[in-house]
């Protein structure tokens, strides 16, 4: 299924984590720092690992930060995309997408399904671009970090995916500026 062309160079993304939750510390928080680690054992740069409150403006604040950051290039969020009330991760980041992914929240539940069933539905991940960063939110457990992780990203932030993958074309994220200029 995916494949790999190993004989193109590997070029690293840098990439922020946000844990969203009331309760994690970075004791305990085991979804963010999972990602952290999947992600530099792929080869990536953890830009940064930060943990925000169930809050749309402390989130939404988070990430227009890294948005703004030009040594972030990916921005992956875990937690706060379920249903109850406290769950606002979609809410505070969805505004900022210039751009939905929408692949990423159907190829996200397609591999949900395989593991969790229909459970899959209470999941609102969700995937955009916005300044020319990659946006992925993803659910709060340890499982859903890796199908995300290792069904779609580690493979579309490899540049050596063929037939395309998402870092072949992040120089090209923000044309629409360059042509306004």
């Amino acid at each position: 299924m995916p494949k790999i062309d190993e004989s193109r160079p590997f070029i690293p993304v840098r990439i922020a984590v946000l844990t969203v939750s009331d309760t994690r510390t970075p004791k305990d928080d085991k979804s963010g720092t999972l990602l952290a680690e999947m992600l530099a054992e792929a080869g990536h740069v953890l830009a940064e690992h930060a943990i925000a409150r169930d809050d749309i403006a402390t989130i939404r604040a988070k990430v227009e930060g890294w948005i703004a950051d030009p040594e972030v290039d990916v921005v992956i969020t875990t937690g706060g995309t379920g249903f109850t009330g406290r769950d606002v991760t979609p809410e505070a980041v969805m505004p900022l997408f210039e751009k939905v992914i929408d692949g990423f929240s159907a190829l996200f539940h397609r591999i949900s399904f395989e593991k969790v069933g229909t459970s899959t539905m209470q999941s609102r991940a969700c995937g955009g671009v916005a300044g020319g960063t990659y946006i992925f939110c993803v659910p709060g457990s340890p499982g859903a970090c890796k199908d995300a992780w290792h069904g779609i990203l580690k493979y579309q932030l490899d540049n050596r995916h063929r037939p395309c993958n998402l870092v072949e074309i992040m120089p090209r994220l923000q044309e629409h500026l360059e042509a306004a200029g």
